[in-house]
Order: structure tokens, then C-alpha cells, then sequence
């Protein structure tokens, strides 16, 4: 089994070889030893299951971990996550968002409390030993941040230090007032691996490269990335204090120009906060050629959008796009095996990296 290591000294280390992008085996490994023991966005709650006694099936990147969850909002307004699997036969229990008092499986006739115990179940009175434990449905854990749901199957790290490192900066805002818009949704096919999307997004030196328009509006010279242990952060600062966030006394950056604060939270999950609101982009791997990105945007204020940093986020994204198909074809040659890192300005792509090798041995 192909074992990768990053040197934790980023003046020596070098990137991943391209091996690692091209190896299939790899990326299958990549499924059961990073996806299924990290976390997951699903939505917020006011969109998906605002009610009481409401249901909301979805599958968990489908076309990849495709494994099938039900939110679940009790009587109490309790928000739990279940499989959506019978313990039956294995059928899928919900299609379909709804409000009810029990869930019932339509193959059989199974019945689960809205908790997820087993409740009952025709034709099984001389069953033995029956019903176990293992009849019930299984809870997944399930975090809330903000109104928005975060899932995870068999996870390794505690989010709870996600949401401590996010409301250090961004805590001030009213997150719970973010409006989901999806006109201005959307969803980009983009033929590369889907952490050659993460190491692009993950440092800013390549905006003045790439970006002009962006690099019109942030101050390439203070760009600065903080390093925590399953999350990183890049503040873009403003040259003249235009389109920036209007920070309270005592925050870690008052008295600073910031223009947009972006968040990565491994494996694949961005929140990029703007004056206007959040952009959020999910990281979907499909094969190792190819990925899905979901750009989905609540705003704050409407009168922001379109200005500073937050602007023109699908023209940055289409420029983003051509430079990692770039890579993903450069990847291919027998000439190239690895490179090394910027101390200065990859410090992020460094962070995961490391994380990627240490999560596969």
C-alpha cells in the first residue's frame, strides 16, 4: 500500500507526487479513510426542516459516499440525522421531505419513533429475540452551527473546535439571519482530481497571476493564512477600507481593512464570508478525473452583493477552473513527480497536505 509523506518543515518539504492524483487505488482509499471519518455540510435548517415533526431524506454525496440519511425535527424541535435504510430489507424509508408522526417503511410495513427506535412491525410475533437493538435506525452524529447542519459517518476530530475557530472571527455576525438564495446558486463540472481544486483554492499566490480583478481589490501583501488542526483561514485585507466587514471592539482584526474571510475545513468544505454574506462551495469528488464544486450563497446584506472581494465570484471561479484542468493535464507527464512549497505563501496547501498523508497511513 502506497504510504505519502509531507516533511512538517515546510522550507524542506515537498508536495505530494503526482502519483497520488493519478493512482486509482489511492483515490478509493481516499473514500473510506478521509471522507468517512470527516464532516459533512447538508444545508440549514430553516430551508430544509423548519417544522416540528417534519423529514428530509438526502444522500450524502451522492455518486461517492452516496449513503443514505433522513434529518429528522421532533415534537420537542430536536434535530436528529438517521439512515434511511430499513433494518428490514434494506429499503429506503422517505423519499421524500414530509411531515409525519412515525416513519414507515412502504415495503413492509416496518415503523420507527420519530427518535429512531423501533416501534413496530407486522408479522413478527414468533420472531425470537426480536426487536434488538440493531432494529433501531442508526444515529449519525449531527452538529449545528448557526442554523446550518453539519453530519459526519465515523468521525476522528470533535467539530466542535471548527465552530470555536470560526466564532473568533465571524461569531459578531448574525449568521442565523443569512437568506439562502438559490437563483444564485450553482454547480461547476470541472475535469480535475478534487484536491487539485482544494490546493488552488488553499493559497493566494496565484491571485495576482490569475485574478485581476480580484487583485484589484485586496492587498496581495497582507494576505494572511492561520493554520489550525482540521482548518485553515485566509483574511483578504482592502487597500482603502471599501466593502469591508464593519468589525466590533475587541475583534482579533479591529481596526483592520478586511475584505473577505475564508475558511477551508478539511477535507473538501469552503466558507468564504463577505460584507454581503457567504459563499459556501463544496468540494464533490466524482472520479479521480473529474469533481463537482456547489457554490450555494446566503446573504446578509443586498446591498453589497457585487462589490469588493465577494464579486464576480463566477468569473474567479472560471479562471480557477482553467488553471487546475491545466495541472490535472500537467499531472499526467512521466516528467513530473513532485515540487515544493512557497514557505511564504503555501502554507495552506502545506497544512493539507500533511493532512491527506497523515489521514492514509
Amino acid at each position: 500500500m502506497t504510504q505519502f509523506h509531507i516533511d512538517q518543515d515546510i522550507t524542506r518539504a515537498e508536495t505530494l507526487p503526482s502519483s497520488f492524483y493519478r493512482d486509482e487505488t489511492v483515490f478509493d482509499r481516499i473514500k473510506e479513510n478521509i471522507f468517512e471519518k470527516t464532516w459533512q455540510w447538508i444545508g440549514d435548517s430553516n430551508s430544509i426542516i423548519p417544522l416540528s415533526k417534519q423529514v428530509y431524506p438526502f444522500t450524502l454525496l451522492d455518486n461517492y459516499l452516496t449513503e443514505p440519511m433522513l434529518l429528522v425535527r421532533d415534537e420537542t424541535d430536536r434535530i436528529k440525522c438517521f439512515s434511511n435504510v430499513c433494518t428490514h430489507r434494506g429499503n429506503i424509508i422517505i423519499h421524500n421531505p414530509d411531515k409525519v408522526n412515525n416513519l414507515k417503511c412502504m415495503y413492509h410495513g416496518r415503523r420507527y419513533n420519530l427518535d429512531g427506535t423501533f416501534k413496530s412491525m407486522p408479522e413478527f410475533k414468533e420472531a425470537i429475540d426480536f426487536p434488538r437493538p440493531c432494529d433501531s435506525l442508526h444515529e449519525f452524529e449531527l452538529r449545528n452551527w448557526g442554523g446550518h447542519l453539519f453530519v459526519g459517518l465515523d468521525t476522528k476530530f470533535d467539530f466542535s473546535e471548527v465552530f470555536q475557530i470560526l466564532n473568533e472571527r465571524v461569531g459578531f455576525l448574525p449568521i442565523k439571519e443569512f437568506k439562502l438564495d438559490k437563483s444564485r446558486n450553482k454547480d461547476y463540472l470541472i475535469n480535475c482530481h478534487w484536491a487539485l481544486y482544494c490546493d488552488n483554492y488553499l493559497e493566494g499566490f496565484h491571485i495576482p497571476f490569475v485574478h485581476d480583478d480580484l487583485n484589484a481589490v485586496l492587498d496581495y501583501g497582507s494576505y494572511k493564512t492561520e493554520i489550525y488542526d482540521h482548518v485553515n483561514l485566509q483574511i483578504g485585507y482592502s487597500e482603502g477600507g471599501e466593502e469591508t466587514f464593519d468589525l466590533p471592539i475587541g475583534h482579533p482584526d479591529y481596526g483592520k481593512f478586511v475584505a473577505a474571510y475564508y475558511y477551508w475545513i478539511f477535507p473538501n468544505l469552503m466558507l468564504n464570508f463577505y460584507p454581503w454574506g457567504l459563499s459556501i462551495n463544496i468540494v464533490k469528488p466524482i472520479n479521480k478525473n473529474k469533481t463537482k464544486v456547489s457554490f450555494i450563497t446566503y446573504v446578509y446584506d443586498e446591498s453589497k452583493l457585487c462589490t469588493g472581494a465577494g464579486a464576480l465570484l463566477d468569473k474567479v471561479e472560471r479562471e480557477d477552473e482553467f488553471v487546475v484542468e491545466g495541472v490535472q493535464s500537467g499531472l499526467q507527464s512521466k516528467y513530473y513527480r513532485t515540487g515544493r512549497f512557497s514557505p511564504t505563501r503555501e502554507k495552506g496547501v502545506h497544512h493539507f497536505h500533511s493532512l491527506l498523508a497523515s489521514y492514509l497511513k
